[in-house]
């Protein structure tokens, strides 16, 4: 495995950076839509409040932004080429966070989030399939392992689309703004699997 860190990747309409402090406002703004931390964020629910108050929170987006270019980091800002505007974010984690029996650094995760007002033209299909194949063809990981709301169908039918293959077994999942545990699809991909689709 290559540790290249998030390396700038440019797209047919995106750009995708590395995160700074600069843009983490406007992203945590994004975060805090209803509609956008449903079915994405999964921090304990007791920092809900906190989560709520970017005065809280920038502390912890300063820190966060200390290592975005490291090489071991591999999370990037998505924006538009055509206007330099930020529309969301993308990013390719630990395996652990998806499946805490993952030990093998080749197994990661994936997640993105894609400003609500820019949902529906492709973009989170785009960035998406732009960071999978850097990091299989460049990084050289080996395997993807992640998952979504089945009440959440704009983020696993970019999965669908992508070639990932949806597992028999659903999970539950505590999600930090609902109440109670909802159902997951889980989804696997592999290297071999992703270049057999893409081919």
């Amino acid at each position: 495995m290559n540790y290249l860190g998030s390396r700038e990747i440019k797209t047919e309409r995106l750009i995708l950076k590395a995160q700074t402090m600069e843009e983490q406002k406007h992203l945590w703004e994004i975060l805090m839509i209803p509609e956008v931390n449903r079915y994405f964020l999964v921090v304990n629910p007791k920092f809900r409040e906190k989560l709520l108050d970017w005065k809280k929170q920038e502390e912890y987006y300063q820190e966060v932004m200390r290592h975005g270019n490291d090489s071991d980091i591999f999370k990037w800002s998505v924006f538009l080429k055509e206007t330099g505007e930020c529309i969301g974010r993308v990013s390719c984690h630990e395996g652990h966070e998806e499946d805490d029996t993952v030990t093998d650094p080749t197994i990661r995760g994936v997640g993105w989030v894609i400003d609500p007002a820019f949902q529906r033209q492709g973009y989170g299909t785009e960035a998406a399939f732009a960071m999978i194949d850097y990091m299989f063809h460049q990084v050289g990981i080996n395997e993807i392992r992640t998952g979504a709301a089945i009440a959440n169908p704009a983020s696993w039918k970019i999965m669908d689309k992508l070639g990932f293959i949806r597992q028999e077994e659903t999970k539950m999942v505590q999600y930090t703004f609902l109440e109670e545990p909802v159902e997951d699809y889980s989804y696997i991909v592999t290297k071999e699997q992703w270049n057999s689709f893409h081919s």
